[in-house]
């Protein structure tokens, strides 16, 4: 880490988790005023702690308040870095249009690249959390940028990606794609048609200061495997397919000992289930099931929910997929690595 990066990042985490907003921001201006760079300050530190409060979350170490309480402090100690942004002379590299993709609430990263960008000196229109694809489009149409940056964490939401990036490709503008939800070396960002794809901040901003991405002309042809009979269908019905495997689930012996608490996890993570499947059928990729369950496995012990629950689960959602022999296929590779 850079000097003074690790204290900073101490320093910042006991503020952010114990919602102290003062001294949160206290912690990000002092560094400031002590010389570190804002755009250091922004990737190693803010962004650091972010990581942080992530991974403590799904370690059970962070209670679901405490991870939003830190993260809504870490929200304002950027708004507060952005007040202490320099003013722009001039027309500056250029113009980005930095927004969430539809359904995706998580927007910190997304705020985070509109402050490295502005700090590299481009003009951005930040749009924020879960922006319609439609005002998506109409907003384009009225600022004209160089580029839209989409940002996304959750792999759910790659077909509100898929539509978001045509219309945007449709309305001549590039689009650069970035998230957790593209998976980690892009794959599902250049699936889509993505003009370009970053696997963090300080990497879209390079990406951006290399040079202008070519604008598209022409309608291009879908890539093979999306929005099939299995997917619509599936999606159709995901609804009553989560209310079924829940009570069965809430019928048999895996439940016994359950608080309420954790039933109630249990079947907002069924929910999960369904959406990732969903999602894998729609990139034609069993990895993304798989590597969720992984998640979700890890996830539900850290919350002592008993291990037979998730197995359970599989079971039950592969008894409802007759018909579907993609999903069955992609839910029996996961179950394989469930004992």
């Amino acid at each position: 880490m850079t000097d003074g990066v690790e204290e900073r990042v101490e320093a910042l985490w006991t503020a952010a988790t114990a919602g102290d907003e003062p001294a949160a921001t206290a912690v990000a201006t002092g560094a400031l005023d002590a010389g570190m760079p804002m755009e250091t300050l922004l990737l190693e530190v803010v962004a650091g702690v972010q990581a942080r409060v992530g991974r403590e979350w799904a370690a059970n170490r962070l209670s679901v308040a405490q991870e939003h309480t830190a993260t809504a402090v870490n929200e304002r100690v950027l708004a507060t870095l952005a007040h202490r942004m320099p003013g722009q002379d001039g027309p500056g590299r250029g113009r980005i249009m930095v927004a969430c993709i539809d359904g995706e609430w998580h927007a910190f990263p997304a705020r985070l690249l509109a402050e490295v960008l502005r700090v590299r000196g481009w003009h951005v229109d930040y749009l924020g959390a879960q922006v319609p694809t439609p005002h998506l489009v109409a907003h384009l149409h009225l600022t004209n940028p160089d580029a839209v940056a989409l940002s996304s964490s959750l792999a759910i939401r790659l077909p509100a990606a898929h539509a978001a990036i045509t219309a945007c490709q449709a309305a001549g503008t590039p689009v650069v794609a970035g998230g957790a939800a593209f998976g980690p070396d892009g794959r599902y960002a250049r699936l889509l048609g993505a003009d370009g794809w970053a696997p963090d901040a300080r990497a879209a901003a390079d990406l951006l200061a290399a040079g202008p991405l070519p604008r598209r002309t022409g309608s291009r042809e879908e890539p093979l495997g999306l929005a099939d009979r299995e997917y619509t269908e599936l999606t159709r019905s995901a609804g009553d397919l989560v209310g079924g495997i829940v009570t069965e689930l809430a019928r048999g012996p895996e439940p016994a000992g359950c608080t309420e608490q954790q039933l109630g996890q249990l079947a907002e993570q069924v929910a999960y289930l369904v959406d990732f499947l969903r999602a894998a059928l729609y990139v034609d990729d069993p990895k993304l099931f798989s590597a969720f369950v992984g998640w979700m496995r890890h996830v539900l012990t850290a919350r002592d929910i008993p291990g037979s629950l998730l197995p359970a689960a599989l079971d039950a959602l592969s008894g409802r997929l007759d018909g579907f022999p993609r999903a069955l296929d992609m839910v029996a590779r996961a179950r394989a690595r469930c004992p």
